[in-house]
């Protein structure tokens, strides 16, 4: 498998890139690769490009940026808001959100939030090397966390909320998606769940769905991953 770097400059045929220490530190030490050897990279907006090393050393080196292998297509418009979790579960839910195609992740404080160390340069990180290795053209935009009550303050007006809710009406989760088309967000709890003065908070937005995963309570991982793949299958980009 070819290996894939995003480079956060604008990439064009013919420019040379420069690598970063961490970039260097892969490609020379760990992955042990030599001058002339060929990559793939893309940088969020222009497509994917052939690349090839230059000057490569175990502290430096560059790329110089070949022929575009792909134009760029964008993930479809869906948010991911979600109340930051134990390490682990946090980390998995980036990756794999990131895999998902959600086009922006929100970190939302809660009453019941209970992890407190957010580290919004982690989890950028990780949302690169999710990206890179799911063959991704862009990367979900990771914004600073927010408070329920500032997130929903702010929310944009033209956007569908797509709420979450073990407590609320059993609306199926398919055809309630189906019938919201357009620009949407999942918003999903911590692990002790929304408390009901929140629950009356979100469901009192004017775009807001209230929809059900089933009579099992989920994970509050899980439930985030089960909401994107069920968008995704109704109105993501699974059906080209």
């Amino acid at each position: 498998m070819i290996v894939r770097m995003f480079l956060n400059c604008s990439l064009q045929q013919g420019i040379k890139a420069d690598l970063d220490s961490g970039q260097v530190n892969y490609l020379a030490n760990v992955l042990r690769m030599k001058n002339g050897d060929k990559l793939a990279v893309f940088d969020g907006r222009s497509g994917e490009y052939e690349a090839i090393t230059e000057n490569l050393s175990r502290k430096s080196g560059s790329l110089r940026i070949g022929r575009k292998i792909r134009d760029f297509s964008p993930s479809p418009d869906i948010w991911l808001l979600f109340a930051p979790l134990k390490k682990d579960c946090t980390d998995m839910v980036i990756q794999k959100a990131t895999e998902l195609g959600a086009a922006k992740i929100i970190p939302v404080i809660t009453k019941y939030t209970n992890n407190a160390n957010i580290r919004i340069e982690r989890y950028a990180a990780q949302a690169i090397e999710a990206a890179e290795q799911c063959r991704r053209l862009d990367v979900p935009q990771i914004e600073k966390p927010q408070t329920l009550d500032v997130m929903l303050k702010n929310f944009p007006a033209d956007r569908t909320l797509f709420f979450l809710n073990e407590k609320g009406s059993k609306q199926d989760i398919l055809e309630t998606i189906k019938n919201h088309t357009g620009k949407a967000a999942l918003l999903i709890g911590p692990e002790g769940g929304f408390s009901e003065d929140e629950i009356k908070k979100i469901l009192a937005y004017p775009k807001v769905c209230d929809i059900f995963l089933g009579n099992r309570i989920l994970r509050a991982e899980t439930a985030a991953l089960a909401g994107l793949v069920c968008w995704q299958a109704v109105n993501g980009d699974w059906k080209d």
